[in-house]
Protein backbone atom coordinates (compact mmCIF):
# COMPACT_ATOMS: atom_id res chain seq x y z
CA UNK A 1 0.00 0.00 0.00
CA UNK A 2 1.06 3.56 -0.74
CA UNK A 3 2.25 6.01 2.00
CA UNK A 4 0.84 9.41 2.53
CA UNK A 5 4.09 11.04 1.79
CA UNK A 6 5.95 9.70 -0.91
CA UNK A 7 6.34 11.33 -4.59
CA UNK A 8 5.66 9.61 -7.65
CA UNK A 9 4.62 5.44 -7.88
CA UNK A 10 7.17 2.57 -7.91
CA UNK A 11 6.74 0.27 -10.21
CA UNK A 12 8.86 -2.78 -10.75
CA UNK A 13 9.76 -2.37 -14.56
CA UNK A 14 10.83 1.56 -14.20
CA UNK A 15 14.20 2.12 -12.42
CA UNK A 16 12.85 5.79 -10.72
CA UNK A 17 9.18 6.71 -9.42
CA UNK A 18 7.02 7.78 -12.21
CA UNK A 19 3.70 9.75 -13.07
CA UNK A 20 1.05 9.25 -15.25
CA UNK A 21 1.45 11.81 -17.65
CA UNK A 22 -1.57 11.67 -19.26
CA UNK A 23 -3.28 13.17 -15.50
CA UNK A 24 -0.27 15.52 -15.23
CA UNK A 25 -1.53 17.56 -18.59
CA UNK A 26 -4.70 17.31 -17.44
CA UNK A 27 -4.07 19.13 -14.48
CA UNK A 28 -2.11 21.42 -15.74
CA UNK A 29 -5.23 22.12 -18.85
CA UNK A 30 -7.56 22.55 -15.59
CA UNK A 31 -5.04 24.72 -14.11
CA UNK A 32 -4.37 27.09 -17.23
CA UNK A 33 -8.21 27.21 -17.66
CA UNK A 34 -8.59 29.07 -14.37
CA UNK A 35 -5.41 30.98 -14.68
CA UNK A 36 -6.41 32.33 -18.13
CA UNK A 37 -10.06 32.89 -16.49
CA UNK A 38 -8.63 35.07 -13.23
CA UNK A 39 -5.68 36.88 -15.64
CA UNK A 40 -7.91 38.03 -18.34
CA UNK A 41 -10.61 39.15 -16.00
CA UNK A 42 -8.07 41.34 -13.71
CA UNK A 43 -6.95 42.95 -17.12
CA UNK A 44 -9.86 43.56 -18.76
CA UNK A 45 -12.06 44.93 -15.69
CA UNK A 46 -9.72 45.74 -13.19
CA UNK A 47 -10.87 43.26 -10.66
CA UNK A 48 -7.86 41.74 -8.60
CA UNK A 49 -9.53 39.25 -6.39
CA UNK A 50 -10.34 36.16 -8.82
CA UNK A 51 -6.25 36.33 -9.24
CA UNK A 52 -5.82 36.75 -5.32
CA UNK A 53 -7.92 33.39 -4.89
CA UNK A 54 -6.94 31.50 -7.56
CA UNK A 55 -2.64 32.85 -6.24
CA UNK A 56 -3.66 31.07 -2.72
CA UNK A 57 -5.62 28.07 -4.30
CA UNK A 58 -2.27 27.49 -6.47
CA UNK A 59 0.07 27.69 -3.91
CA UNK A 60 -1.81 25.06 -1.67
CA UNK A 61 -2.46 22.95 -5.01
CA UNK A 62 1.63 22.80 -5.53
CA UNK A 63 2.32 22.20 -1.69
CA UNK A 64 0.36 19.61 -1.88
CA UNK A 65 1.99 17.88 -4.93
CA UNK A 66 6.09 18.96 -4.06
CA UNK A 67 5.73 18.31 0.08
CA UNK A 68 3.17 15.33 0.39
CA UNK A 69 1.50 13.34 -2.50
CA UNK A 70 0.91 14.19 -6.23
CA UNK A 71 -1.94 11.66 -5.67
CA UNK A 72 -4.04 14.30 -3.30
CA UNK A 73 -3.04 17.33 -5.53
CA UNK A 74 -6.85 19.00 -6.03
CA UNK A 75 -6.39 19.42 -9.88
CA UNK A 76 -4.46 15.64 -10.48
CA UNK A 77 -7.52 13.82 -8.57
CA UNK A 78 -9.80 15.46 -11.10
CA UNK A 79 -7.14 14.99 -14.10
CA UNK A 80 -6.85 11.39 -13.47
CA UNK A 81 -10.55 10.53 -13.33
CA UNK A 82 -11.35 12.67 -16.46
CA UNK A 83 -8.58 10.23 -18.35
CA UNK A 84 -8.96 7.32 -16.38
CA UNK A 85 -10.44 5.27 -19.69
CA UNK A 86 -7.11 5.86 -21.07
CA UNK A 87 -4.10 3.77 -21.34
CA UNK A 88 -1.30 5.67 -18.88
CA UNK A 89 2.04 7.48 -20.21
CA UNK A 90 4.52 6.91 -17.10
CA UNK A 91 7.06 9.43 -17.42
CA UNK A 92 9.60 10.12 -14.83
CA UNK A 93 8.63 11.79 -11.10
CA UNK A 94 12.05 13.59 -10.31
CA UNK A 95 11.73 15.70 -13.18
CA UNK A 96 8.59 16.80 -12.70
CA UNK A 97 8.94 17.63 -8.75
CA UNK A 98 11.96 20.05 -10.06
CA UNK A 99 9.26 21.35 -12.62
CA UNK A 100 7.06 22.10 -10.20
CA UNK A 101 8.99 23.56 -7.89
CA UNK A 102 9.65 26.08 -10.23
CA UNK A 103 5.42 26.57 -10.14
CA UNK A 104 5.26 26.58 -6.16
CA UNK A 105 8.39 29.57 -6.28
CA UNK A 106 6.13 31.74 -8.71
CA UNK A 107 3.08 31.20 -6.81
CA UNK A 108 4.90 32.28 -3.69
CA UNK A 109 6.27 35.46 -5.38
CA UNK A 110 2.66 36.10 -6.45
CA UNK A 111 1.42 35.08 -2.92
CA UNK A 112 3.80 38.07 -1.88
CA UNK A 113 2.89 40.74 -4.35
CA UNK A 114 -0.69 40.42 -4.93
CA UNK A 115 -2.42 38.89 -2.21
CA UNK A 116 -0.39 40.36 0.87
CA UNK A 117 0.76 43.37 -0.85
CA UNK A 118 -1.46 44.39 -3.19
CA UNK A 119 1.48 45.59 -5.65
CA UNK A 120 0.33 46.09 -9.27
CA UNK A 121 3.06 46.69 -11.95
CA UNK A 122 5.48 44.94 -14.19
CA UNK A 123 6.67 41.87 -12.57
CA UNK A 124 3.17 40.67 -11.69
CA UNK A 125 2.82 40.50 -15.70
CA UNK A 126 6.18 38.69 -16.46
CA UNK A 127 5.06 36.33 -13.41
CA UNK A 128 1.49 35.19 -14.59
CA UNK A 129 3.01 35.63 -18.14
CA UNK A 130 5.77 33.07 -16.72
CA UNK A 131 2.91 30.39 -15.09
CA UNK A 132 0.25 30.82 -18.24
CA UNK A 133 3.50 29.86 -20.44
CA UNK A 134 4.75 26.73 -18.63
CA UNK A 135 0.97 25.47 -18.14
CA UNK A 136 0.67 25.98 -21.35
CA UNK A 137 3.26 24.42 -23.42
CA UNK A 138 2.39 21.04 -20.40
CA UNK A 139 -1.10 20.77 -21.32
CA UNK A 140 -1.28 21.74 -25.10
CA UNK A 141 2.38 20.33 -26.29
CA UNK A 142 2.93 18.14 -23.46
CA UNK A 143 6.33 19.70 -23.03
CA UNK A 144 7.84 20.26 -20.01
CA UNK A 145 9.83 23.43 -19.79
CA UNK A 146 10.78 22.39 -15.93
CA UNK A 147 12.26 19.13 -16.73
CA UNK A 148 14.34 20.82 -19.75
CA UNK A 149 15.81 22.98 -16.87
CA UNK A 150 16.11 20.36 -14.73
CA UNK A 151 18.25 18.18 -17.61
CA UNK A 152 20.55 21.89 -17.65
CA UNK A 153 21.05 21.50 -13.80
CA UNK A 154 21.23 17.86 -13.14
CA UNK A 155 24.25 15.66 -13.50
CA UNK A 156 22.07 12.60 -13.82
CA UNK A 157 19.58 13.49 -16.76
CA UNK A 158 16.08 12.40 -16.38
CA UNK A 159 14.68 9.24 -17.57
CA UNK A 160 11.04 8.60 -19.21
CA UNK A 161 10.13 11.95 -20.73
CA UNK A 162 6.68 12.48 -22.03
CA UNK A 163 6.73 11.34 -25.63
CA UNK A 164 9.84 9.29 -25.16
CA UNK A 165 12.17 12.45 -26.09
CA UNK A 166 15.01 11.92 -23.53
CA UNK A 167 15.34 8.19 -24.79
CA UNK A 168 14.21 8.50 -28.35
CA UNK A 169 15.39 11.58 -30.97
CA UNK A 170 13.09 12.79 -33.16
CA UNK A 171 12.26 11.63 -36.60
CA UNK A 172 13.51 13.32 -39.32
CA UNK A 173 10.65 13.46 -41.01
CA UNK A 174 8.88 15.32 -38.31
CA UNK A 175 10.29 18.99 -39.54
CA UNK A 176 8.49 21.71 -41.11
CA UNK A 177 8.94 22.04 -44.88
CA UNK A 178 8.72 25.49 -46.70
CA UNK A 179 4.90 25.02 -47.65
CA UNK A 180 3.71 24.13 -43.90
CA UNK A 181 5.52 27.42 -43.18
CA UNK A 182 4.06 29.26 -46.26
CA UNK A 183 0.25 27.56 -45.09
CA UNK A 184 1.06 29.06 -41.34
CA UNK A 185 2.43 32.63 -42.41
CA UNK A 186 -0.34 33.19 -45.04
CA UNK A 187 -3.23 31.97 -42.38
CA UNK A 188 -1.67 34.41 -39.94
CA UNK A 189 -1.58 37.77 -42.26
CA UNK A 190 -5.43 36.40 -43.34
CA UNK A 191 -6.52 36.64 -39.97
CA UNK A 192 -4.54 39.82 -39.16
CA UNK A 193 -6.46 41.08 -42.46
CA UNK A 194 -9.59 40.13 -41.41
CA UNK A 195 -9.10 41.60 -38.04
CA UNK A 196 -8.41 45.10 -39.25
CA UNK A 197 -11.30 45.08 -41.87
CA UNK A 198 -13.53 43.88 -38.81
CA UNK A 199 -12.38 46.78 -36.76
CA UNK A 200 -12.65 49.09 -39.82
CA UNK A 201 -16.25 48.48 -40.35
CA UNK A 202 -17.64 47.64 -36.51
CA UNK A 203 -19.64 50.44 -34.74
CA UNK A 204 -17.32 52.73 -33.47
CA UNK A 205 -17.36 54.04 -29.37
CA UNK A 206 -18.80 57.01 -28.57
CA UNK A 207 -17.44 59.16 -26.30
CA UNK A 208 -19.91 60.97 -24.02
CA UNK A 209 -18.87 64.78 -22.96
CA UNK A 210 -20.56 66.76 -20.61
CA UNK A 211 -22.47 69.43 -22.57
CA UNK A 212 -22.41 73.31 -22.17
CA UNK A 213 -24.75 74.34 -19.48
CA UNK A 214 -25.24 70.91 -18.29
CA UNK A 215 -26.72 70.47 -14.30
CA UNK A 216 -24.20 68.03 -13.46
CA UNK A 217 -22.19 68.72 -10.54
CA UNK A 218 -18.32 69.13 -10.31
CA UNK A 219 -17.21 67.35 -7.22
CA UNK A 220 -14.25 68.69 -5.17
CA UNK A 221 -10.91 67.69 -6.08
CA UNK A 222 -8.93 65.79 -3.92
CA UNK A 223 -5.20 66.30 -4.37
CA UNK A 224 -4.48 63.04 -2.58
CA UNK A 225 -6.76 61.43 -5.22
CA UNK A 226 -4.92 63.02 -8.27
CA UNK A 227 -1.45 62.18 -7.17
CA UNK A 228 -2.75 58.57 -6.41
CA UNK A 229 -4.04 58.58 -9.53
CA UNK A 230 -0.81 59.37 -11.56
CA UNK A 231 0.35 57.32 -13.98
CA UNK A 232 3.79 56.14 -13.13
CA UNK A 233 6.72 56.22 -15.95
CA UNK A 234 6.32 52.13 -16.51
CA UNK A 235 2.82 52.16 -17.43
CA UNK A 236 3.61 54.94 -19.69
CA UNK A 237 6.09 53.06 -21.42
CA UNK A 238 4.34 50.18 -22.13
CA UNK A 239 1.17 51.51 -23.31
CA UNK A 240 -0.24 50.47 -20.23
CA UNK A 241 -1.73 53.81 -19.25
CA UNK A 242 -5.48 53.54 -19.66
CA UNK A 243 -5.13 49.36 -18.22
CA UNK A 244 -3.14 51.29 -15.49
CA UNK A 245 -6.04 53.38 -14.49
CA UNK A 246 -8.86 51.10 -15.00
CA UNK A 247 -6.92 48.84 -12.26
CA UNK A 248 -6.76 51.72 -10.09
CA UNK A 249 -9.82 52.54 -9.85
CA UNK A 250 -8.95 55.98 -11.84
CA UNK A 251 -10.86 57.82 -13.89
Amino acid sequence: MSGIFEFGEKREEYAVPVLNERAVRAGAGILFFLAVISFMNAWLTGNFQPTRVFVVAFLIEFTIRIFINPRYAPSLIVGQWMVRQQQPEWTGAPQKRFAWAIGFVLALIMLYLVVLNNVIGPINLIVCAACLTLLFFETAFGICIGCWIYNMFNKEAAQLCPGGVCEVPPAKTSGLGMMQIAIVVLFAAAVGGIGQWVYSTGPKKVELAQQPGSSAPAGPVDPAEIERCKVPDFAKAMGHEEKWKLHNNCK
